[in-house]
């Protein structure tokens, strides 16, 4: 178990990061964490309280800097890189050199870090390393609330329970897709060549407290937080009806499974395993509504637009199969539980979510 261990989260402010810092701090109190963040990212200040009141170390740094990666008196055990420039749409309308020097050069620079010091990595990428028309070109029926993939597929690694880790991999994906798949294949050298230890996590959506909700990255704090404050939102793409699918996976789900890992990296090194909640932990757009109007009592305007937005998904659910069988691992948490958790940090923390959200 990870008891006394040396861990470094980059991307240790966000969403993902602080959580899992505070989750191993409070499980192992004897455990070194520090966290490096730059800061980027609205609202990941507010988790800088979170941190010091857990006594984890935190470190005003940029992976894309490699000397701020060297942490005087600090040689980490273990690596967890968590930082990412996370939003599909990064580059699209803006210069490309973000995302890239972020999702790219400085996974790199955590590389050389986890070389010299001989540590483990634990890498998160993410579902959307998966090719966009492919995943747009699987079989599909449209029910009353949902759009739902049929067991016969065009492409193997897809069926009825979402998309395995085997899943073809040529094809168009977003810089930021493209960027977390390159960065998965120079990880995959660097065990190889170095001889060291590491996994990646392709993560289909995490969610749950403290993620600072946008449309393109924290959807369902999103939904939530304007149902709670009582604000317009619109269903996007696919016919304008939010029968689009993502499964989502509580942070704690993924501590769980990330802790299994760290003691048991000779079991889990070099392997890619697809993280997510799956199709028993999945919802649509529609049905999230329904349970955001059940939690909060609001009944708030729904527009529609049938254009999809550029990058967009009908329908992704992690197929957990794989990391089931090596680890033993399943998410305990429903959708329900994900998004009461989501309503009660709000509602405990209104005044400061409200300006993240709105302003």
């Amino acid at each position: 178990m990870p008891v006394d261990k040396k861990i470094l989260i980059t991307g240790g402010a966000g969403f993902v990061g602080s959580n899992l810092a505070v989750l191993f701090r409070q499980k192992y109190h004897t455990a070194r964490v520090v966290c490096l963040d730059n800061l980027k990212r609205r609202g990941s200040e507010l988790n800088l309280k979170r941190l010091k009141q857990n006594g984890i170390e935190f470190v005003h740094g940029d992976i894309r800097n490699p000397e701020d990666l060297a942490i005087d008196g600090f040689e980490p055990d273990v690596i967890i890189e968590c930082s990412a420039e996370p939003s599909v749409l990064a580059g699209f309308r803006s210069q490309p050199a973000y995302v890239v020097n972020t999702n790219l050069v400085g996974t790199i620079n955590c590389l050389e870090l986890a070389r010299r010091s001989c540590a483990d990595i634990i890498f998160l990428s993410t579902s959307r390393v998966y090719p966009i028309e492919k995943l747009n070109a699987l079989d599909f029926v449209e029910g009353r609330t949902r759009f739902e993939l049929t067991d016969s597929q065009p492409f193997p690694g897809a069926s009825s329970r979402g998309i395995s880790h085997n899943f073809p991999l040529d094809g168009y994906r977003s810089l930021y897709g493209a960027t977390k798949f390159a960065s998965e294949i120079i990880l995959q050298e660097y065990l190889v060549m170095y001889g060291l230890r590491g996994v990646i996590n392709r993560c289909g959506v995490i969610a749950g407290p403290w993620q600072m909700g946008k449309v393109d990255q924290g959807v369902f704090t999103l939904w939530m937080g304007y149902h709670y404050f009582r604000k317009p939102l619109v269903y996007i793409g696919y016919g304008g009806k939010g029968k689009q699918v993502r499964d989502l996976l509580h942070i704690e789900d993924l501590f769980r499974l990330i802790e299994w890992q760290m003691d048991n990296m000779d079991v889990v090194n070099k392997k890619v395993f697809n993280v997510g909640g799956g199709k028993e932990t999945s919802l649509s757009l529609y049905e999230t509504t329904m349970l955001c109007r059940e939690i909060t009592g609001n009944k708030i305007s729904i527009g529609s637009e049938e254009k999809e937005r550029e990058a967009d998904v009908r329908i992704y659910i992690s197929d957990i199969s794989h990391v089931s069988e090596v680890t033993g691992w399943y998410p305990e948490k429903n959708p329900m539980d994900i998004l009461l958790d989501i309503f009660n940090w709000i509602r405990t923390n209104e005044r400061e979510i409200r300006y993240i959200l709105f302003t």
